[in-house]
């Protein structure tokens, strides 16, 4: 039975075929390995470096404290006991950590997953892989950030029992509407959304064979979903960037890249299903119509973070001196005497 020719691609386009970017079951050629085992073992460097960062960054908020100069205090002041609350600023530098690397992963994979820029000199093959393990260590960085948090928990009710503590910090950690904070209510399930996305999401790659291809680039594209949320949540709960000013307006200013990298990857894209054709009723696994207007949504946000970042508008609160509330979304719990 005769077989339909694979179609050419242009010298500087790349596929999104699993088994094609990665060289899978090519084994004998002495290309890496891609299976779950051999990116585990390949994102240890990649985790050493990020661990390094978070410890970096954790000196910093926890010397900042004892100065009496973090945003932290000002929005919750009772943590300015620095050594009583050194875990909750460990899960803040997790975080920190965390979406700095899932930043990194959104880029690499833009990068991969659409016609090679010129200027670009590594491999796809090279830069998928360094995708791949970013993305794990990812994982790992956003379950301490939760872990850390729940941990703080424990420790703030140290006068209750153990099971009454540790099922009060799994309530307020991993359960969505378990947080009852005046904004964590609503953060709070945002970051939850995004890591419990992020799971099946992010090791969907390694079940592609048994999920077939096609259902995993369906899955994969919703990866900039999880990021846009891992965003959002940091927007919205993290007393670093709380107030107005630079590091808030910096956070929504990288955010550009990442937007013109998909509009970009939309406009270009390396798999002809996904180019848009007016003329064709429908291409690929969605209409014309639908692919121009996402090509739209994505041109406008791009601009509306562009403004943000020139005008400074960037939805952050006053500062109490400035006239600003004092937020305190701490539950009463939180005030007890760790004894």
């Amino acid at each position: 039975m005769p077989t339909r020719p694979e179609p050419r691609r242009r010298p500087n386009e790349t596929t999104t075929d699993p088994s094609v970017s990665t060289g899978e079951g090519r084994g004998r050629s002495g290309r890496a390995p891609s299976g779950f085992a051999a990116d585990l073992r390949g994102s240890a460097l990649d985790l050493g470096i990020a661990l390094l960062i978070t410890a970096s960054v954790f000196v910093f908020l926890y010397l900042r404290v004892r100065a009496g100069h973090s945003d932290t205090v000002s929005v919750i002041p009772y943590m300015a006991d620095a050594d009583r609350y050194w875990v909750y600023f460990l899960s803040q530098a997790f975080g920190w950590s965390a979406l700095l690397w899932a930043y990194l992963a959104v880029v690499l994979g833009l990068l991969v997953s659409g016609p090679r820029p010129g200027w670009l000199r590594w491999q796809p093959a090279r830069i998928e892989r360094l995708h791949r393990t970013t993305s794990l260590s990812v994982l790992s960085l956003t379950a301490a950030h939760a872990l850390l948090y729940a941990v703080q928990v424990v420790r703030d009710r140290a006068p209750a029992a153990w099971g009454e503590r540790i099922l009060a910090a799994f309530v307020r950690a991993f359960v969505p509407g378990g947080h009852d904070g005046s904004t964590g209510w609503i953060a709070m399930p945002i970051g939850q959304a995004a890591f419990y996305l992020a799971i099946p999401l992010g090791l969907a790659y390694y079940f592609r064979r048994r999920i077939g291809a096609r259902a995993w680039r369906v899955l994969h594209r919703f990866i900039i979903v999880v990021y846009a949320l891992s965003v959002w949540h940091t927007l919205l709960y993290s007393t670093n960037v709380w107030y107005e000013g630079w590091p808030r307006t910096v956070l929504w200013l990288l955010q550009v890249p990442i937007a013109l990298l998909l509009l970009w990857r939309l406009i270009r894209p390396a798999r002809r299903g996904e180019r848009l054709d007016m003329a064709a009723e429908r291409q690929g696994l969605l209409p014309a119509w639908s692919r121009l207007a996402g090509r739209i949504l994505v041109a406008v946000i791009a601009v509306l973070l562009i403004v943000v970042a020139v005008t400074g508008l960037d939805g952050g609160r006053l500062r109490p001196e400035h006239g600003g509330e004092v937020h305190d979304h701490a539950d009463p719990h939180e005030h007890e005497d760790s004894g």
